[in-house]
């Protein structure tokens, strides 16, 4: 089961509103990614409905906070299931793998994922829509999130890193001490090359 926290200290961010011919639905404050698609599921096959989100800070995974996390869900009736399509954007705490300084990075990510009536419709992700007419977006964020996330975070391309003899950070300040040339596993071919 994911943990979902959301801090949110304005009062007007408590609930990501969608509407539906004057009608507001809204997603709980306890589980702002679980969206309630009853009447989708009800309506005529083409109908959809947008479902925005705006939140500070979600916690979607015990390692994984979301913060400024944007974006909207859009869910469609198929004669096969729901069809959600969204776009999302946030910002994550990450570690430069150069100069070991946390840094925030912003991902962005889109996803189209079939919630199908029944295992007859099923595609590859296996999502079937629950007999309640919810759908419970978390697990897909963290997953869409989690690939967006680089190996290997640079908190700027030109980052200097650190000193490899004594650990300074050299964008702060120029240490002095420079790799020899020589010591290199590779120093040999530099001969080959001169012939």
């Amino acid at each position: 089961m994911t943990n979902l926290f959301v801090k949110n200290d304005s009062p007007h961010r408590r609930f990501a509103k969608s509407s539906l011919a004057g009608h507001t639905f809204m997603t709980s404050l306890r589980k702002p990614l679980r969206l309630n698609v009853g009447f989708i599921v009800s309506a005529d096959v083409g109908f959809s409905n947008e479902f925005p989100f705006d939140y500070e800070k979600i916690q979607v995974d015990e390692e994984l906070d979301l913060r400024n996390f944007r974006g909207s869900a859009i869910v469609g009736r198929t004669p096969q299931g729901l069809l959600l399509t969204g776009g999302f954007e946030a910002t994550i705490s990450a570690q430069c793998v150069r100069c070991l300084r946390d840094f925030d990075y912003t991902i962005h990510w889109e996803m189209t994922e079939l919630y199908a009536f029944n295992e007859k419709s099923v595609t590859d992700s296996g999502l079937i829509l629950s007999d309640d007419a919810h759908i419970e977006l978390a697990p897909l964020v963290r997953d869409y999130a989690l690939t967006e996330v680089p190996i290997s975070p640079v908190c700027k391309p030109d980052c200097q890193g650190l000193c490899a003899e004594c650990g300074q950070d050299l964008n702060i300040k120029d240490c002095g001490h420079h790799p020899d040339q020589d010591d290199t596993p590779f120093a040999s071919l530099k001969d080959l090359l001169k012939n």
